[in-house]
């Protein structure tokens, strides 16, 4: 399957609505730290994130190590500033899907380092802002998945 990345996620319920996300779709949800949230049993309780037995969630202390852990075949940055309209990318099963955080995005050292064919968009309306982050991993995920006939389901 695919694996999903939030680098530093800072709102819980977003994150909950990933972790359900990947357990009914069978990704991997990877969080990058620092969090804006804590993971304990009575955190995820409140914020939503209870799915979180049900899905593979694995932290990290930064990109590198999850990259040289778990190689990715490759890495796909959603970013608004992408060159590629996300359904038009060939994402393979065991690729990465990387997206930011909700109040900055993908910094520019980590968006610098992928190559731009591999930087994905959605597309909005001229002069909306952004799309909350836990429909834009949705919206890629499942895209992603129908390209490959949604093995598994």
């Amino acid at each position: 399957m695919f694996d999903i990345i939030l680098y530093q996620p800072q709102i819980p319920p977003n994150t909950g609505n990933i972790i359900r996300l990947c357990a009914n779709s069978g990704a991997r949800l990877h969080l990058i730290e620092p969090l804006g949230f804590h993971l304990d049993e009575k955190s995820c309780r409140r914020a939503g994130l209870d799915y979180h037995e049900l899905a593979t969630v694995s932290r990290w202390p930064d990109l590198d190590s999850y990259l040289a852990s778990q190689k990715p075949l490759n890495l796909w940055a959603i970013t608004k500033f992408g060159a590629t309209r996300f359904d038009q990318a060939d994402v393979k099963t065991g690729d990465a899907l990387l997206f930011g955080n909700e109040q900055n995005g993908l910094p520019d050292a980590i968006k610098s380092r992928i190559t731009t064919k591999n930087q994905l968009f959605l597309p909005m309306q001229n002069g909306s802002r952004s799309l909350n982050l836990s429909n834009a991993v949705a919206i890629c995920l499942y895209e992603a998945w129908r390209h490959h006939d949604f093995i598994g389901a």
